[in-house]
């Protein structure tokens, strides 16, 4: 039986989230999207509030959440402030492929270690030349003993300027494309990685993102994830379980888009009327509303397949992905027109969320790399009913 009602302990997890964001972080959101710093003050207090490394398991100091319940809480910080929400979130992101292909000593030292005390884990794939195509990735690693020497440039890291450990996608000298990409866990004061200046990006600015360089980086043997020449498919994996939180990420954006456009237009008159008494108005927060909640309902099946293990997670994930930023976007262009004129000004937030939405278009697989996911489940694994045409 299909059920959509969430548990006393779901419902709480929720509101924790709601709270903190309104308390936390709405009153200085504004103010880190101005300036690009690094907002670590609301970092440590979501730290110690338990809302980070939400996927982590207990006997590893996580929070132990699947990513049903990460989704509920990614809606609500996201909500309040996007750019915040994606470095708050980024650890899961760098800690999946550990709890996917580590050993148990590596979850130990690695995954423990992030939840003794704050500190942040970076998921490196994207490098100058390539984003999405992460069978085109160019940075090398060769074995020399107990070690490997990885040599390359990673970009697009989220947390980069401010990561202990970078889990680090690499190919083996001389070969192409997916075969002989490997993953491996290495830490940030290792001799030869260096970081650079942090990017100065149209939205999410709180986010810091930078680059990652690798010149002679000699990692130990027991910091690979995995058997040498799964990078491919651990990388895959990762971004599975992961992207339902982009869903959640743009449903959140979505929402506070169209609250703000409901309270300007509640207040706002022209033609000697309110414009919410107008029904070219009424109709766009109507298809707003109607666009949230079919994000939500897509998000929280693909976040419910991934913990089941269902094999149909995969295009169920890009699927809320999918819709999510591309609604996620429209939704923010609808709102900023509702404002009019004042919508293009940088002291309504709404131009903010304008902003931030374009993202949720690129990062983790641009859209279009979406729609390749499920037109290849389409014309490959999917069963017509009709078989005639």
């Amino acid at each position: 039986m299909v059920d959509f009602e969430l548990s006393k302990e779901q419902i709480a997890l929720r509101e924790k989230a709601r709270k903190f964001a309104l308390e936390e972080i709405i009153p200085v959101s504004s103010k880190y999207d101005k300036s690009g710093e690094f907002p670590l003050p609301i970092y440590e207090k979501a730290f110690k509030a338990g809302l980070m490394n939400l996927g982590i398991p207990k006997q590893y100091g996580g929070q132990g959440y699947g990513s049903f319940e990460s989704v509920l809480v990614v809606e609500e910080i996201a909500a309040a402030d996007p750019g915040i929400a994606t470095s708050m979130y980024a650890n899961d992101l760098g800690a999946e492929p550990i709890i996917l292909a580590g050993t148990e000593e590596q979850k130990r030292k690695f995954l423990t270690s992030l939840t003794k005390e704050l500190k942040f884990i970076s998921f490196a794939t994207s490098e100058p030349g390539m984003g999405s195509d992460v069978a085109g990735i160019k940075a090398t690693y060769e074995r020399q003993g107990d070690e490997y020497i990885l040599n390359g440039n990673k970009f697009w890291v989220t947390n980069g300027n401010f990561a202990s450990y970078y889990v680090i996608f690499a190919r083996l000298k001389g070969t192409k494309r997916h075969e002989g990409l490997s993953a491996f866990v290495v830490p940030r004061e290792s001799e030869g990685l260096s970081t650079g200046k942090p990017l100065d990006k149209l939205g999410h600015r709180a986010s810091d993102t930078g680059a990652v360089i690798l010149r002679n980086v000699r990692v130990p043997a027991e910091n690979r994830l995995g058997e040498e020449g799964i990078g491919f498919l651990l990388a895959m994996g990762t971004f599975m379980r992961t992207r339902p939180a982009i869903g959640a990420f743009a449903t959140g954006l979505a929402r506070s888009a169209m609250e703000h456009a409901i309270n300007y237009a509640k207040q706002r008159e022209a033609f000697e009327h309110k414009i919410s008494s107008f029904q070219a108005i009424q109709q766009m927060v109507a298809d707003m509303y109607a666009r949230i909640e079919a994000m939500r309902l897509l998000t929280w099946k693909a976040a419910w397949l991934v913990d089941r293990g269902d094999r149909d997670a995969n295009t169920a994930a890009s699927v809320a992905k999918l819709v999510g930023a591309e609604d996620a976007m429209k939704i923010a262009i609808d709102a900023l027109q509702v404002y009019g004129g004042r919508g293009y000004l940088e002291n309504y937030r709404i131009a903010k969320l304008f902003r931030d939405a374009k993202l949720f278009q690129i990062y983790e697989g641009t859209s279009q790399i979406q729609r390749y996911v499920i037109s290849r489940y389409l014309f490959k694994e999917y069963e017509p009913i009709m078989k005639g045409f």
